[in-house]
């Protein structure tokens, strides 16, 4: 042996090589696997394997995307209904795609769609440039909201999770990512569980349906493949009064990955006790929006404290906005603060919002009733008052909405709006095969039509419903 290889070394050499390229999936190669499995409840991880390590999130990012995009809407950046013009970067972006064209211009919440389901890229980065102004403005506030939830281990540098050096996360901060989108948008949360949707240009279908369906109690969540990260979910499912989050890095196939979701989630459900107090994850104010064409908003955090006027005497209303504030168990006083901002800042027309918050007396009626005549008694005259306001048997619905967390948030938001004509109503929810309604009852029939009135104004939907309804 002369130390050279033999022509039929090499050639074996290269022949394994190419069977490893071509037969073996890249993704076999290239991903690491990482797992981390998390009772939602509470937030205590169950189940964890390399859940630190950063690895290429891929699609997975764009629950970030769509989180950020919930924050812009609810805090008044950006509506649903919002036509945003796509841009030829945007319109580039590789596969998977909605398919739009440079120029085009569509509603906000039909691109929602597109990236929760399909999980089109072109639509998450049309999303991005819409809020920031900039993809690269949107990664930064992506980043800033990732910090505030406590994710620290992620790196964002796109809106859609195609791989980019740099753009990493753990498992660990995608579950807890996952909870987050899971409390913090109720009313949101059924997009990941949409078998299909209409995104305006076409019906697109859910990349995660086969998981949806094989899995019992599977409502979401995310799923992403790229090369270098291969087969990922963060899947939640929910089975009685017990809710488990899993997340899986690296997955080999669609079809092992799921297998192995499936198996870590029966993990999490045998291992969860079947009663938990519910710890909800704390919500952050908003980070600033820097670099869009929206310019600088700033979200409320608590109740407002300063003021550039002289501080009003407290008044009535003041002083039950305060007790109610206190009894809340809800965590929603960011919404809260927004909406007494909202509400102060409400132009209205004068004949609506100058009428009398508490409903005039109706013009009493008197029925003049005679005593029985005896021989020695006077006739008396009693004086009866006719109630014409139907008592207070009355009430209004403000909204349906797909959770009751949803309901009770939009009904603390309208009580305290009205505090003067809601003041005294019993807020409740009411569950129907078609959704929860959120209601005030113990209305008198004035004060039912002055809400709905004055609601309508503020343009929140108001029905008012009669005792007979």
């Amino acid at each position: 042996m002369n130390g050279s290889a033999s022509p039929a070394r090499i050639l074996l050499f290269a022949a394994t090589l190419v069977w490893f390229v071509i037969v073996l999936p890249i993704s076999v190669i290239a991903a690491p696997y990482a797992a981390l499995v998390m009772d939602a409840r509470n937030g205590k991880v169950l189940h964890a394997e390399n859940a630190d390590t950063r690895l290429h999130p891929a699609s997975l990012t764009k629950m970030m995307t769509l989180y950020v995009a919930f924050q812009a809407i609810e805090n008044g950046e950006i509506s649903l209904d919002t036509m945003v013009r796509v841009s030829r970067k945007a319109a580039s972006e590789e596969p998977s795609r909605l398919g739009l064209r440079a120029g085009q211009r569509i509603k906000l919440r039909y691109l929602i769609r597109a990236a929760a389901v399909k999980s089109a890229n072109d639509a998450s980065t049309a999303i991005g440039e819409a809020i920031s102004g900039s993809e690269a403005a949107f990664a930064r506030r992506m980043n800033k909201t990732a910090k505030s939830l406590g994710m620290t281990r992620t790196t964002f540098k796109n809106a859609h999770g195609l791989t980019e050096a740099g753009h990493l996360s753990t498992a660990r901060d995608m579950t807890i990512l996952g909870r987050h989108v899971f409390y913090d948008f109720p009313e949101y949360y059924n997009l990941f569980s949409r078998r299909t949707a209409d995104a305006g240009v076409k019906t697109v279908r859910h990349t995660n349906t086969r998981f949806l369906n094989s899995y019992k109690g599977a409502d979401g969540i995310k799923t992403g493949y790229t090369r270098a990260a291969g087969f990922n979910l963060v899947a939640s499912a929910e089975r009685g009064q017990e809710r488990i989050i899993t997340t899986v890095f690296g997955g080999r196939s669609t079809a092992t990955r799921n297998a192995q979701v499936a198996k870590l989630m029966d993990l999490g459900f045998r291992k969860a006790p079947s009663r938990a107090a519910i710890v909800k994850p704390s919500r952050k104010s908003i980070p600033n929006a820097t670099g869009g064409a929206q310019g600088k908003v700033v979200r409320m955090s608590g109740l407002v404290d300063k003021s550039l006027r002289p501080k009003a005497r407290p008044t009535q209303t003041q002083q039950v906005s305060e007790t109610l504030l206190a009894s809340l168990d809800l965590d929603i006083q960011d919404e809260i603060a927004l909406a007494l901002a909202e509400a102060q800042n409400v132009s209205a027309p004068a004949d609506i919002l100058e009428t009398s918050l508490v409903p005039p007396e109706r013009p009493v009626k008197f029925a003049h009733v005679a005593a029985p005549n005896t021989r020695d008694a006077k006739i008396q005259e009693v004086v009866t008052r006719i109630s014409t306001s139907g008592q207070r048997e009355w009430s209004i619905t403000v909204g349906r909405f797909t959770t009751n967390y949803a309901a009770e948030k939009m009904l603390v938001k309208t009580a305290l709006a009205e505090m003067n004509v809601l003041g005294d109503a019993l807020r409740k929810v009411r569950k129907s095969s078609k959704g929860f309604d959120a209601t005030f009852v113990g209305l008198s029939r004035e004060s039912a039509d002055l809400a709905c009135r004055r609601l309508k104004v503020r343009k929140i939907t108001c029905t008012a419903i009669g005792p007979d309804s």
